[in-house]
């Protein structure tokens, strides 16, 4: 028994994940685990980067990738000035200066390989190989410099806190990093956001170590990089300024530290707008990065307004005005109980909870969004996989995979079906989803190996269910639920009148699942605020 509770204070204890890394358990061993992870965790994101992309031999416009190339064509051929002025009917640039300044880089590398890659107006829609690996390799270097040493450096300063050992924390960062539909997104479909979810990391990772400059230095140039980091925002101030006001008096230094570090930060990323074309080019790139135009969703996406949008049709009986203001009042409905809560209570623990019940706030509630969006709170919702409690390890696991099915739409669009199954599975199975199932008579590759022999039956094939029932109940009907709409979407013809029924069913299963962990998170906000950090 007391092998059973030695392992059950591990993450993952029972699963292929924790498996494959006990045999670096020896101390002069530890450190070579973590770089087992990284490369491992790059093969999968090389093996995915194989398929297609958005947009792959679909012109005129194309997709996401010919978005990212083209803005490499723009920034490394034409003046700053017109930057955000260039042929707006193609893909404008309309992310901030951060992404502009991120793609003139990997343009300018790319461009010593092949110039032909990057010029201007002949270079548009090339779809080479040569160019696609080269693509495909610039959003590996972005994650490798960025998203995963600040997950490693997360996971260890929770381990260290909690006197858990290396290994432990290895299995924790493993897990975080084959999220899949980080990899799915980036690397499949492709795109860059683990270069703002990497510099949110480094935010959190200032704010546990104290650092409050520096962290609101990295969040704004998170904010700087996508736009959707404001999601965050609301959080990162509350946090800030109670630590500025309250710790345990109000800190002048601190306060003028933090509000230098972000005044200055915003200043340095969009000066060289200014200088090279003045505040009508800062305000442009504004209006560019604001698209408040467009309508209050776009495509199908598993939040309230797309979903209450098949009873209400907002757009016949609303104008633009009336639905940003109802937006804007739902989403500060939603994010201002985690304000206030962080603002009262500003502990490091709490910190990815917080995080993770405004952004999902501002997914279900706010103006234009996409499915992608559901990668700002899936952030912090998987960095809660450091957590020891079986029970958020298991909430945690079920709307990871309630984020990949919403995204099922659009990676179908994007051919990777494949690749959207292989990493459902294999997410699953090395955290030990698959492990309850295995019936006695079949072999044993679904479930731990050799090391955990010698924890007890009961704990190897232990659900990977919260213990509550009605949790349990609301998991297994949302999964058979997401086999039913899988089955539909392969096999069955939606009715002509209606084509985008299984995609409609998908967002609106999705966006019951994300409510309902939303309420969960806040419970758990609510009833932590008052707790040690050993609780956890």
């Amino acid at each position: 028994m007391a092998a059973a509770d030695k392992f059950s204070k591990e993450s993952f204890f029972a699963s292929p994940l924790y498996d494959f890394l006990s045999p670096f358990r020896p101390v002069g061993n530890q450190y070579y685990a973590e770089y087992v992870i990284v490369i491992f965790a790059l093969v999968i994101r090389c093996a995915v980067g194989l398929g297609s992309y958005s947009g792959e031999n679909t012109g005129p416009i194309q997709g996401d990738f010919e978005a990212q190339r083209h803005w490499m064509e723009i920034t490394t051929s034409i003046p700053i000035s017109q930057w955000y002025w260039f042929d707006l009917k193609y893909w404008g640039l309309d992310y901030p200066p951060l992404t502009a300044y991120h793609s003139y880089v990997l343009g300018k590398l790319g461009a010593l390989l092949n110039p032909d890659w990057f010029a201007l107006g002949s270079s548009r829609a090339l779809e080479t190989a040569d160019l696609k690996s080269y693509m495909r390799f610039t959003v590996i270097l972005s994650e490798v410099a960025l998203y995963i040493p600040g997950v490693i450096y997360f996971t260890k300063w929770f381990g260290i806190k909690r006197r858990q050992s290396p290994i432990g924390t290895y299995i924790a960062a493993a897990a975080i990093l084959f999220q899949p539909s980080l990899i799915l997104i980036d690397h499949g479909h492709f795109q860059y956001n683990s270069v703002m979810l990497g510099l949110t990391v480094y935010a959190i990772n200032n704010l546990l170590d104290g650092f409050y400059g520096p962290a609101a230095i990295c969040f704004v140039l998170s904010i700087c990089f996508k736009q959707m980091a404001l999601y965050y925002s609301p959080i990162f101030f509350a946090y800030l300024l109670s630590k500025s006001l309250f710790s345990p008096s109000f800190n002048i230094p601190r306060f003028i530290s933090v509000a230098l570090s972000t005044i200055l930060s915003f200043c340095v990323v969009f000066s060289p707008l200014y200088v090279f074309g003045g505040v009508k080019n800062v305000l442009q790139s504004i209006h560019r990065i604001f698209p408040f135009a467009r309508g209050i969703f776009e495509d199908k996406v598993a939040n309230f307004w797309c979903v209450s949008n098949v009873l209400f049709k907002y757009s016949q009986n609303y104008t633009q005005q009336e639905l940003q203001k109802l937006s804007m009042y739902a989403t500060a409905a939603g994010f201002l109980p985690a304000f206030a809560i962080v603002f009262l209570y500003p502990k490091r623990h709490l910190i990815p909870f917080g995080l993770a019940a405004c952004s999902m706030a501002f997914f279900l509630f706010s103006f234009q969004v996409h499915e992608k969006s559901i990668l700002v709170p899936l952030l912090p919702i998987t960095l809660l996989y450091c957590s020891t409690d079986w029970n958020v390890l298991s909430m945690v696991s079920w709307i990871n995979n309630v984020a990949l099915f919403t995204l099922w739409p659009l990676l179908k669009k994007d051919n990777l079906a494949l690749q959207y199954v292989v990493m459902m599975i294999l997410s699953n199975w090395l955290i030990g989803n698959f492990s309850f199932c295995t019936p006695r008579f079949l072999p044993r590759f679904l479930t731990p190996g050799p090391s955990v022999s010698d924890v007890s039956e009961s704990y190897r094939r232990r659900s990977f269910l919260p213990n509550n029932l009605l949790w349990k109940l609301i998991i297994v009907t949302s999964y058979v639920a997401m086999g039913i709409i899988h089955v539909l979407d392969f096999f069955v013809q939606p009715p002509k009148n209606l084509p985008d029924m299984w995609v409609l069913l998908n967002c609106g299963l999705g966006f019951s699942c994300f409510a309902l962990f939303w309420l969960w998170n806040y419970y758990k906000l609510f009833t932590m605020r008052n707790t040690t950090f050993s609780a956890f």
